[in-house]
């Protein structure tokens, strides 16, 4: 991504057949690195990383970040953070497989003084979730947060 408060910045991938449903990926910029991508069994390989495993880690990962963020602006410490994520499958009216929705529950462990504190964030952290927001518009993402 180019500036971070660059409305108009883009986000660059390129991709490699490497194998049965199996792409090397490879991010461009600042933060550029590679990772594998494909379809598992019975198409490919095990082990590979399917876009519905990506849409749901990212949707959980987005919704982390910005939890964190917005608790370390409130001065929480969080002292672990984790997340149960569900991608729902169905098949539509022309028996395609489509994401149905997604629903990922946060686990957030901080000190019990600092509770209160966390309370802003249950109110809009995911409000600036970027990949939630734009996943929203056209699959179901329920999101609950558990802070212990």
């Amino acid at each position: 991504m180019t500036g971070t408060n660059d409305l108009s910045s883009t986000i660059h991938l390129t991709m490699e057949l490497t194998g049965a449903y199996e792409f090397r990926v490879r991010v461009d910029g600042e933060n550029a690195h590679e990772f594998v991508s494909g379809e598992g069994p019975p198409l490919g390989a095990p082990g590979t990383t399917s876009a519905g495993e990506m849409l749901g880690a990212s949707v959980a990962t987005c919704l982390a970040s910005s939890f964190l963020f917005c608790a370390q602006k409130a001065h929480v410490r969080i002292e672990k953070l984790g997340a149960d994520v569900h991608v729902a499958m169905a098949r539509n009216a022309q028996g395609r497989v489509r994401i149905r929705s997604v629903s990922v529950a946060l686990d957030a462990n901080a000190p019990a003084e600092q509770h209160e504190r966390i309370a802003r964030c249950r109110e809009i952290f995911e409000e600036y979730c970027v990949v939630t927001e734009s996943v929203r518009a056209g699959i179901p993402v329920d999101v609950a947060l558990r802070v212990t």
